[in-house]
């Protein structure tokens, strides 16, 4: 009677776990996205700054800039704040570590805030440009970096490589890397086209092309929510309202394709050139940058927001 009893509790457990596994995931529903604001004059410069991350309590923020208190033509700096609701202080150079004379940018954090990936053309790349990676101990210490190792042959190529967008994905744990390439074989001809590949410990796996994301056009900066249900990225693809457009593509869980991209609207895109987002890790907040009108420089940093309605 006992062995009964056991064998009885293992089934009840064993069908809780097929339930739990069988559940879909509930997708949250969101409103439109509010007017944009620009970061103001503490962020952005007379100068380019763009390519903005954040971290995941959003204190702080990444991004690149060609402001003459640099070591090259675009370094990565990032700004601090004490709180989610407390104003951006004055951003700081990462420094020599990190920047070099070349280019250094388009810097996004994984989840646990350990890596930090970016594209350069500094020396000993594989191309025009590459994807590299650094580790820190401390992820409170945004500068305290390694310095940075290239990402290899399975990212990297002869071609242009950048954009970097990293994905997590807490489900079965091989993490995957988003990012743009010029390599041939993708859809765009001499444009860029999307591309993912695993990346584990700063080892990265075979490049494939995301074709349901890339097009004839520029597809560039792919920005994938935590969840890896949602990703963004900028494109000037047949439906943009300037040089570039914000867009976005959806799916239903992670092994599904990704959706037809949709433009962010009128609200959002304007016709200028509109790049380069990354969205936050509350889902609602958008960073981006702009050189549309009213801004300090040549490419601003901006955000909009959406409001959580519910989960379908």
């Amino acid at each position: 009677m006992a062995a009964a009893h056991r064998l009885l509790a293992v089934i009840a457990v064993l069908a809780l776990v097929m339930l739990s596994v069988a559940r879909p995931r509930a997708t949250p529903t969101f409103s439109d996205w509010s007017a944009p604001g620009n970061l103001g004059p503490i962020i952005n410069s007379p100068f380019l700054d763009g390519s903005p991350a954040v971290s995941k309590k959003g204190l702080s923020l990444y991004f690149t800039s060609t402001r003459p208190e640099g070591f090259g033509a675009q370094d990565i700096w990032v700004a601090l704040r004490a709180s989610s609701d407390s104003p951006w202080e004055a951003p700081a150079n990462l420094g020599p570590v990190i920047n070099t004379d070349a280019i250094e940018a388009g810097a996004v954090l994984s989840r646990d805030e350990h890596w930090l990936f970016f594209n350069s053309n500094r020396p000993g790349g594989l191309g025009s440009g590459d994807i590299w990676a650094s580790w820190r101990a401390d992820i409170h210490d945004d500068f305290g970096w390694s310095p940075p190792i290239n990402l290899g042959e399975g990212v990297n190529s002869a071609f242009n490589d950048v954009g970097p967008g990293y994905f997590e994905n807490d489900d079965v744990g091989l993490p995957v890397l988003f990012f743009g390439s010029t390599r041939p074989g993708g859809l765009g001809g001499i444009g860029t086209d999307m591309y993912v590949s695993q990346v584990v410990n700063g080892v990265s796996g075979p490049a494939t092309l995301v074709a349901e994301l890339s097009s004839p056009q520029l597809d560039v900066r792919p920005a994938p929510r935590f969840d890896g249900l949602e990703l963004f990225f900028g494109s000037n693809r047949v439906g943009t309202f300037g040089g570039l457009d914000l867009w976005a593509s959806t799916r239903n869980t992670i092994d599904d394709p990704w959706s037809a991209p949709v433009n962010l609207g009128s609200v959002v895109n304007t016709a200028s050139g509109d790049q380069q987002p990354y969205i936050a890790s509350d889902r609602q907040t958008l960073f981006f940058a702009s050189d549309r009108p009213g801004g300090f420089g040549g490419l601003d940093l901006y955000v909009t927001t959406r409001l959580k309605i519910g989960d379908e």
